[in-house]
């Protein structure tokens, strides 16, 4: 890796080995379509036993490791923490866009999802003069379709791509990111 190299840094789905192995797919994917002249960092993250499973501070402890600007792109559970994280931290690195690929909202009054969930100001909060994109799917088989709807009525000023198949995975094919990523 040179240090002219773009980074990215990508947050697994999930948290358990399968989810990473199979997201790994979506890395290899999306490297594939950037090429070289970008370096993607793929942490294997962990489930600890919080609420919002470690994951915010494993994103922060990640990001710092990070050299220079990043592009930071998440999937699934990744991404929404992506979007909790730099909701509620001030994030320290240049950050140039955000790119989240099935992205749950999560709402209802269940326990376990308060780790997870966004505050009602968040979009407010969100760093200034980062671009962000959603993919996602209508037949997405896990995360409901209509949870974009959601986000573009937070985020009117994000960039929104609708697929019409592909399932949660994309069919492991993240030609469309690596695009919109080459174009920032």
């Amino acid at each position: 890796m040179t240090r002219t190299n773009k980074q990215v840094l990508f947050i697994q789905g999930g948290g358990d080995k399968q989810d990473y192995e199979a997201d790994k797919q979506l890395v290899d994917s999306l490297q594939a379509g950037l090429g070289k002249a970008y370096s993607l960092h793929y942490p294997r993250l962990p489930t600890e036993s919080t609420p919002d499973f470690g994951r915010m501070k494993q994103i922060g402890r990640e990001i710092s490791r990070m050299a220079g600007g990043l592009i930071l792109v998440g999937h699934s559970l990744g991404a929404s923490m992506l979007l909790k994280y730099c909701s509620e931290n001030e994030v320290r690195k240049e950050v140039s866009a955000l790119f989240l690929i099935s992205t749950p909202f999560w709402s209802g009054d269940e326990d376990w999802k308060d780790g997870f969930k966004l505050r009602e100001d968040f979009a407010e909060t969100l760093p200034k003069n980062v671009s962000i994109f959603f993919y996602h799917c209508r037949d997405d088989e896990e995360v409901p379709f209509d949870h974009l709807a959601m986000y573009k009525q937070q985020i009117p000023w994000a960039t929104f791509r609708e697929i019409d198949n592909g399932g949660h995975q994309l069919n492991n094919d993240l030609r469309i990111v690596a695009n919109d990523i080459l174009s920032v």
